[in-house]
């Protein structure tokens, strides 16, 4: 008499799929958690400086920890302050509080101080200087020139202006004109400082 030995079940075809599946998910997952805990590569470049020139170079800055303070005479509220002496902005939320500060690159011609609101706002065109900008925010207008916030599209700075140019663009970094876009919905106040 033969003895029938069982045969072992054979997996379904799924079944296998499902296993290597979740093994290769496991195997990913680890190799991720690994690769995050590894060190970083940080680019050290320069940042424009408060006496930073109108030609300066364009440069990929590290975020600031803390805005700088804002400026005493610069009023109180909601508001886009800009120092001309500085070459610097700040959003100041409406209970005073720096929420960022940044440098520019300003115009040839400058705004005299004082108060302004955001008037005109165009997402995206050509500046003056040739080079396609977005995020431009108008708010001040002199000697027939507009004056505006705006960044480059490609995030560099102005190339330096021809002689007896007249430029009224203050120009930002690509993520600080996005924050001011963002910000300076049409009717905030700016407020320009010395």
């Amino acid at each position: 008499m033969r003895r029938c030995v069982p045969v072992p079940a054979r997996l379904p075809s799924w079944a296998w799929v499902t296993g290597l599946t979740t093994g290769a998910i496991a195997a990913v997952v680890v190799l991720a958690v690994q690769a995050d805990q590894g060190t970083k590569p940080v680019a050290a470049t320069p940042r424009p400086s408060a006496s930073a020139t109108a030609d300066a170079k364009p440069s990929a800055r590290p975020r600031e920890e803390k805005p700088a303070a804002v400026p005493d005479d610069s009023g109180a509220g909601r508001r886009i302050v800009y120092s001309l002496g500085a070459k610097r902005v700040w959003l100041v939320d409406a209970s005073d509080a720096p929420l960022r500060s940044f440098a520019v690159w300003p115009g040839t011609v400058a705004p005299d101080p004082g108060t302004y609101t955001i008037g005109k706002r165009t997402e995206a065109t050509t500046g003056s200087d040739g080079v396609a900008v977005e995020h431009i925010m108008y708010f001040a207008q002199k000697s027939g020139v507009f004056v505006a916030f705006s960044n480059a599209v490609d995030g560099s700075s102005p190339p330096p202006a021809e002689p007896g140019a007249q430029t009224g663009g203050i120009r930002v970094a690509k993520p600080d004109g996005k924050a001011l876009w963002t910000f300076g919905a049409a009717g905030t106040t700016v407020r320009v400082v010395g």
